[in-house]
């Protein structure tokens, strides 16, 4: 590719999906910008989802990201491992033994399916602006402190379930569901399965009905969620984080405090709002925001583009100084 096209590819504001393995699984990769990282690209944004962590609910807040900057920075996000259905004929694990034995569905799996895709496929002077969605922020702290050496310009923390995810209103509800439960939704999820794709998508239409402004585009990947394991894939990651999302990690917040902003929902039953005024108390130095705007926790159904213009205006400088 000669320079013109390399600059035209960057400037298109077309998303680009990539299946590839990650950790023997197959995984989803969306991109704004560039296909494959370059020495002129300095900056990555790369987006980690929360749970489902399905990379089209986030098309509308990457595509704000990347014509905000003017398409100089690519966006990349990286779907959870099992999350996201393949084409076929790629199979959902490349070896079945070894996935069993890694057990890359879970937490710590997810943590390490993530180290492992930055290390693969994002240069080490990259410098990277993480983006974390509710339990991708606990990703992103795991990160940090498992591979220090990372270049990480920023990390926005959107929504935090970074602690007591258990303990929380939504968490007292959903933990006997999806600790002990959870196998009960398996079978109508199969037959969800096999509806057609038309009629599955009418369904979750009718479903988000209440929602007056809701995004189109999340609408196929929901659609996507329920064929196959996906959704009891995702059930496994959350019971998970029942279990293990119980201490905020304050060391490792600490030693990165320049580098993360925290926002913090008003009315958002995963991570109620004395959280945030705990963490203010308890590092008074940080960087945390309360939200003013009545945005929800699932905010990409409705406010991604209000969301990422926001994370833009938080960052401009940074970004400014560093290119």
């Amino acid at each position: 590719m000669d320079e013109m096209e390399s600059i035209a590819t960057d400037q298109r504001d077309d998303p680009h999906t990539h299946f590839d393995y990650c950790c023997g699984v197959a995984t989803e990769v969306l991109k704004f910008g560039s296909l494959h990282l370059r020495s002129e690209h300095k900056v990555l944004f790369l987006i980690i989802p929360g749970n489902p962590g399905v990379v089209g609910f986030y098309k509308t807040f990457m595509q704000t990201l990347h014509s905000m900057f003017e398409y100089r920075h690519p966006v990349w996000a990286v779907s959870h491992a099992g999350h996201c259905q393949p084409p076929a004929p790629m199979d959902m694990v490349e070896d079945a033994d070894s996935a069993a034995e890694g057990d890359p569905f879970g937490l710590n799996g997810q943590i390490q399916h993530k180290l492992v895709f930055i290390r693969k496929h994002v240069p080490r002077e990259t410098s990277l602006v993480l983006v974390g969605h509710s339990i991708g922020c606990y990703i992103i702290l795991e990160i940090i402190k498992r591979d220090p050496e990372l270049k990480v310009l920023k990390a926005l923390m959107l929504f935090p379930t970074i602690e007591r995810m258990a303990l929380s209103p939504q968490g007292k509800l959903m933990t006997p569901l999806l600790c002990n439960f959870r196998f009960i939704a398996y079978l109508p999820l199969f037959l969800l399965s096999l509806l057609p794709e038309g009629l599955k998508a009418r369904l979750i239409r009718a479903a988000l009905g209440s929602i007056p402004s809701l995004d189109q585009f999340v609408v196929q990947p929901t659609v996507g969620l329920l064929s196959g394991d996906c959704a009891a894939n995702a059930m496994y990651m959350g019971a998970q984080e029942m279990r293990k999302v119980l201490e905020r990690d304050n060391t490792t917040i600490r030693n990165n405090l320049d580098k993360l902003i925290f926002y913090y929902g008003a009315t958002d039953h995963w991570c109620p709002v004395q959280y945030y005024h705990d963490i203010k108390q308890d590092l008074p130095n940080g960087d945390f925001r309360l939200c003013e705007h009545g945005y929800r926790h699932a905010f990409v159904l409705d406010a991604g583009q209000e969301v990422a213009k926001m994370v833009v205006e938080w960052i401009r400088r940074d970004l400014d100084m560093k290119t």
